[in-house]
């Protein structure tokens, strides 16, 4: 079974190290304010727990990213791949996949592109970067899935950002139409009419948001600026209507 360090253990890398050790991976772990899980060898830093293994997890924070790849470089044995889990730009991952080519070390951008709790090590993972079929190689076998993309550093990463644009944009506009509706006093109404629409959609109705955005723009930008002066008059702050009216002003131009 493989040695594999993992570095950040809270919410992902904490259930995603607890999966690796229930699979049979002597797993060491590091995190300056986590336990590691029970079965886990506990780190002192990033470079102890990378030293022996053939794949290291960095499950911290973009902006931690950085910080715990220079401070674990030095442990990184020959032929190890570093793999940045961390949700950050296509920047970022280009950068760290720079810094670990300097000191001779395979880099891998692997982006969680679901929700790990309740998944663990089996939330679908897209990756790419000169150490992507290792990651696969290595995590295959314990259960993880992970797709691997001929592209380099930070191809992955913006393949989820754009998702997020979609997705955390949605899950935004219907938590502040719903706040709005609570207000207003119809927020069952409002509720159903948004899962009508969920439930019915397919390719059209992306054709028809995209075509009718466009083609109406200048008549929605009115429609969203009314809706924002509603969210105003009900006391719920506007913003992702004005953002709307915003960008639709945009395009009207």
């Amino acid at each position: 079974m493989p040695a594999i360090a993992v570095l950040g253990l809270g919410e992902a890398g904490g259930a995603i190290g607890r999966d690796l050790v229930a699979a049979g991976a002597v797993v060491r772990g590091y995190d300056p304010a986590v336990p590691a899980p029970d079965g886990m060898l506990r780190a002192g830093g990033e470079a102890e727990a990378a030293a022996g293994a053939e794949l290291i997890l960095s499950v911290n924070s973009a902006h931690d990213a950085v910080a715990a790849l220079k401070a674990g470089l030095g442990g990184v044995r020959d032929g190890a791949v570093w793999a940045d889990l961390n949700t950050g730009s296509p920047g970022l991952k280009r950068e760290l996949a720079a810094l670990a080519a300097a000191a001779g070390v395979r880099f891998a951008d692997v982006a969680i592109m679901a929700p790990v709790p309740g998944r663990g090590l089996r939330t679908p993972m897209l990756a790419c970067g000169n150490g992507a079929g290792d990651v696969r190689r290595l995590l295959g076998p314990l259960g993880a899935s992970v797709e691997v993309m001929d592209a380099e550093a930070g191809t992955a990463a913006a393949r989820k950002l754009l998702r997020s644009v979609f997705f955390k944009g949605l899950a935004a506009s219907v938590v502040e139409a719903l706040e709005a509706a609570r207000a207003a006093g119809c927020e069952d109404w409002l509720r159903q009419n948004i899962v009508d629409e969920l439930t019915a959609a397919g390719d059209a109705t992306v054709t028809r948001l995209v075509g009718g955005t466009y083609k109406h723009a200048e008549r929605r930008a009115a429609e969203m600026e009314a809706a924002a002066k509603m969210l105003e008059e009900l006391d719920v702050e506007p913003t992702m209507s004005a953002a709307s009216r915003d960008l639709l002003t945009r395009l009207s131009r």
